[in-house]
């Protein structure tokens, strides 16, 4: 199966949003992307806006149509409106009914995801279930975001889930601390493996996402059977660098056109 890869831009949106203007510009932003060849984008608006906000999502779902690429939302699907003009979570969805939907049980102070949804518990399966539904009702596929646990993928299914996503936080802490080719990397990549295959025996797709960067993508790949990855902060962070001394020489040569024409 060959992996495709979704683009998180909500750090883009981060940067405009420091300085309360639209530049770095969010949908030419993800235009570029996606003619780079990226197949889909992936937005997260959070109820504090700290990065995308609605009208971000509205223009993307815009931009990924007449592209006809994927377009993810994902969140915590019980978020509702907040008197900051955050319109709730569903809301979003219900107005741009995406591709794919993907739910996270983050809460609003979380500074990132950084775990899946604990499906032992009732109530957690009995939120997840629900959203399911109506998602399917809005024509979404959906994706819940899961840790790479056997069992928590086989109780994913019960819930009509059509896919999960498997956070890879844990893979990407233990390539960062004891290196790829170690044998905690290695423990580690191993409960990837069984958990994207237990999802495949059930009949759901595998995408994958969170900390995934150049060190630790390729192995990834290569071990894992997963139809999707979800990138963000690393790729907006690589931009920067293996963009960077280009974009100098563009405002060197800049400086000296004016100079050069300077009276």
């Amino acid at each position: 199966m060959h992996t495709v890869l979704s683009v998180n831009v909500n750090k883009i949106a981060w940067l405009r949003n420091a300085r309360n203007g639209n530049e770095p510009n969010v949908g030419a932003a993800s235009t570029k992307i996606i003619k780079a060849g990226a197949t889909g984008i992936t937005v997260h608006p959070r109820p504090d806006q700290r990065h995308i906000r609605p009208d971000d999502v509205y223009e993307l779902s815009s931009i990924t149509h007449s592209f006809s690429v994927e377009y993810n939302i994902e969140g915590n699907p019980t978020a509702g409106p907040q008197s900051n003009g955050y319109p709730g979570f569903m809301k979003l969805v219900r107005d741009t009914r995406p591709t794919q939907c993907t739910l996270v049980p983050d809460e609003s102070s979380q500074l990132t995801s950084d775990h899946g949804w604990n499906l032992r518990e009732s109530k957690h399966m009995e939120t997840v279930s629900h959203f399911v539904n109506d998602l399917h009702e809005l024509g979404c596929r959906v994706s819940i975001f899961v840790e790479a646990d056997p069992e928590i993928v086989s109780l994913a299914r019960q819930t009509q889930t059509d896919r999960i996503e498997l956070f890879t936080g844990p893979w990407a802490t233990a390539v960062e601390n004891y290196g790829i080719k170690s044998s905690d990397a290695t423990r580690c990549l191993e409960q990837y493996i069984k958990a994207a295959d237990t999802a495949h025996a059930l009949g759901l797709g595998v995408n994958a996402g969170h900390d995934l960067n150049l060190d630790n993508l390729s192995e990834f790949c290569r071990a894992v059977n997963v139809g999707e990855v979800s990138i963000g902060h690393a790729l907006i962070a690589d931009a920067l660098d293996h963009g960077l001394v280009p974009v100098v020489q563009k405002y060197l040569d800049a400086i000296i056109r004016g100079c050069e024409l300077r009276v």
